[in-house]
């Protein structure tokens, strides 16, 4: 039968606790009762920042960007609408909880019927959140046939193009759904993405994931400019929170876009590049700063001043030869040679080990949020793709757009609108 979603509930769904038993442990869910979703749980202390689920918009966007994070992509299974929109309100719910402190059931990972799986994990039991956000997308596949959601799949939510250089590996490309789970600390975020796979157990399966740390970008001036795997400043030029002008213009949707249920959120796009660093470490410092069009340690376009100058694309050296390069990145990736065109990035490095030549599977997994890609991201990438000199040491092999609805009201919960 078709299940009727309540968005005035508290609590996990049945088929949400169910899930937490797992398919092969069904029967003992039959012991749960309505007070197991009731029942309050203490928050956990300290003096790291919380940030509210609910919201006008999602957490983890212009949020001050933390310095781990767990993204995962989602494939919906065999499911109806209903049950989709049921897993999107116990996704809702638990996220709730997380993000103050607490366990993503009620009970929490240590009481509870004693003879069920806790409906919490409980590797997070007495941390802080320190800074916990989790932030919800839909990629372009969920708006298929088998919900019916198709009318409403907006127009910016397109398929990326194929861009030159890509090696995209098609196990860590797209996908229905997608979490972004952000915090100081590795184990919250962690502990996040592994509840909410949990919870989803027999409606939504894990496609790819990827653990980041060391966040590449600030997405507010209070945080200074951090270094990517290059040893390089990232992201200087990144538009900041206190932006509300430019980020109202480049980050958030609107009703005039096209799809109503969008207002309020953004567009997402999610590509895991890989750096040949053992390449990289054996070029010269000088054909280093000639790639990038900045001096590695204060991180100043090489046209002169200091980090946050702006780099003056003008300016001549020898031979009349440009100080930075015509293919250097950071000219490229500049707005004035993007027509203006902004995004905001909010990427994290990663290291997955080794590959079987022992080399260090190492790199950047770039995030940017915007609110149209087709005409900020797509330009901007095609622009680098084509021209940029850092393509030598770069692989792009994971890949994924996602549309980011606006936050939930309290009582309701993430994308209800889509449902509306």
């Amino acid at each position: 039968m078709p299940v009727t979603p309540d968005p005035a509930r508290r609590g996990l769904s049945r088929r949400g606790l169910l899930s937490l038993a797992g398919a092969g442990v069904l029967g003992a869910g039959a012991g749960f009762s309505l007070d197991r979703v009731l029942t309050p749980e203490a928050s956990a202390s300290g003096a790291a920042p919380t940030y509210p689920f609910f919201a006008k918009h999602q957490s983890g966007i212009i949020t001050p960007a933390q310095d781990r994070l767990h993204f995962a992509a989602f494939d919906v299974s065999d499911i109806t609408a209903g049950e989709l929109e049921e897993l999107l309100q116990d996704w809702t719910y638990a996220a709730s909880r997380m993000t103050a402190g607490d366990g993503a059931g009620a009970y929490g990972p240590a009481s509870g019927p004693y003879d069920a799986p806790p409906d919490d994990t409980g590797e997070a039991l007495g941390l802080p959140p320190s800074g916990l956000t989790i932030t919800f997308g839909f990629g372009p596949s969920l708006f298929d046939n088998r919900f019916g959601l198709a009318s409403k799949r907006p127009s910016a939510l397109i398929e990326l193009p194929s861009f030159p250089g890509d090696a995209l590996i098609p196990t860590l490309v797209g996908g229905d759904l997608c979490i972004q789970a952000c915090s100081d600390d590795p184990q919250v975020a962690v502990h996040a993405i592994r509840n909410l796979s949990r919870i989803a157990f027999g409606r939504a399966s894990l496609r790819w994931s990827q653990l980041g740390f060391g966040r590449t970008s600030s997405t507010t001036r209070a945080q200074s400019t951090p270094r990517n795997l290059f040893g390089f400043k990232d992201g200087t030029a990144n538009m900041r929170a206190e932006d509300t002008s430019i980020v109202n213009r480049e980050v958030w949707a609107s009703a005039e876009d096209g799809a109503g249920w969008m207002a309020g959120g953004s567009y997402v796009v999610t590509r895991k590049i890989r750096m040949t660093i053992e390449t990289w470490d054996r070029t010269s410092l000088r054909e280093q700063e000639r790639v990038v069009g900045r001096t590695k340690g204060e991180g100043a376009p090489l046209s002169g001043g200091t980090e946050f100058t702006a780099p003056d694309f003008s300016v001549a050296g020898r031979e009349d030869a440009p100080l930075i390069d015509t293919a250097a990145h950071v000219r490229l990736a500049h707005p004035d040679q993007n027509r203006g065109n902004s995004i905001l990035r909010r990427g994290y490095n990663f290291v997955d080990g080794n590959d079987d030549l022992g080399r260090l599977n190492a790199g950047l997994f770039f995030i940017c949020f915007q609110r149209d890609p087709a005409t900020q991201f797509v330009p901007l990438q095609l622009n680098l793709a084509k021209n940029d000199a850092m393509n030598e040491y770069l692989r792009h092999v994971g890949s994924g757009i996602f549309a980011v609805p606006p936050g939930a009201a309290e009582g309701s919960y993430v994308g209800a609108g889509l449902f509306a």
